[in-house]
C-alpha cells in the first residue's frame, strides 16, 4: 500500500506564515520557549520555528486528530516538542503544558471557537507567561471606527452560519477580557488579507530586550 501522508494542509497557513514570521522576528527576543495554542495542521509550528532558531516550540491543539499532522510537519525538527492535546477551557491545563513560557502564539482560533475560549486563552496566558512574556494573536477582528472589509463581513456571516457560537470578535471586547486577566495590548500590526497581529503583555511589563 502507498504511504499515507498524515500532513494536513492549509492554504492560508502557506500564505500567512512569511508575514507573521517577519513580525515575530521583530517583537520576540532572540531565544525562549513558545507555547502555540491551536496549532492546527502544524504548518505554522514548522515554518515559524524554523525562522526563530533560538526558540523551542511547544505545539498544542484541541483536536486529537490534528496531532499526527503536527508531528509529521515538524518531523526532524529538534526544537519543536511533541504536540500536546489542549482545550483552553480545561481547568487547569494539563501538566504536560509548560508552567512558564516566554511567549504564546495563537492564530485563527478566537473567531473559530466559542467566546468562552477567548476568556480562557487570556486567563491561560496570565497563568503560564513569564513576567515579561508575550501573547501574540493573529486573525481578523472587528474594530470600532474602522470599516470592516467586505471579505471579513462575508467570512463572519459564513462562520456564524456554520456555528452560531463562532464569528469575528470585536477587538475592544477581546481587550476587555485581556485586561480582566492582567494583560494589555502592546502592539497592533496590520497584516495581509485584512488580518491583525496583536501583541499582549502583562500590565506594566517592559518590552523584552
Amino acid at each position: 500500500m502507498p504511504f499515507a501522508d498524515p500532513r494536513r494542509h492549509s492554504p492560508a497557513a502557506d500564505r500567512n506564515s512569511a508575514p507573521i514570521l517577519v513580525e515575530l522576528q521583530r517583537v520576540l527576543p532572540e531565544q525562549g520557549l513558545m507555547l502555540e495554542i491551536a496549532s492546527g495542521t502544524g504548518q505554522h509550528a514548522a515554518s515559524l520555528s524554523a525562522g526563530l532558531p533560538g526558540w523551542q516550540w511547544q505545539p498544542t491543539d484541541f483536536d486529537a486528530d490534528s496531532l499526527p499532522s503536527i508531528r509529521a510537519w515538524c518531523a526532524g525538527m529538534p526544537r519543536v516538542r511533541p504536540p500536546i492535546r489542549l482545550d483552553v477551557l480545561w481547568q487547569p491545563w494539563p501538566p504536560e503544558v509548560p508552567t512558564s513560557v516566554d511567549a504564546m502564539f495563537c492564530a485563527n482560533m478566537i473567531h473559530i471557537a466559542p467566546w468562552a475560549c477567548t476568556t480562557a486563552l487570556m486567563q491561560g496566558a496570565a497563568r503560564h507567561l513569564a513576567a515579561h512574556g508575550l501573547l501574540i494573536t493573529y486573525g481578523p477582528y472587528l474594530e470600532d471606527g474602522v470599516p470592516t472589509a467586505p471579505g471579513n463581513n462575508a467570512f463572519d456571516a459564513d462562520l456564524r452560519a456554520r456555528d452560531a457560537a463562532w464569528g469575528l470578535r470585536r477587538l475592544a471586547a477581546v481587550a476587555t477580557e485581556a485586561r480582566a486577566a492582567g494583560l494589555q495590548l502592546r502592539d497592533r500590526m496590520t497584516m495581509p488579507a485584512n488580518n491583525l497581529l496583536l501583541v499582549w503583555a502583562r500590565d506594566g511589563a517592559a518590552s523584552p530586550a
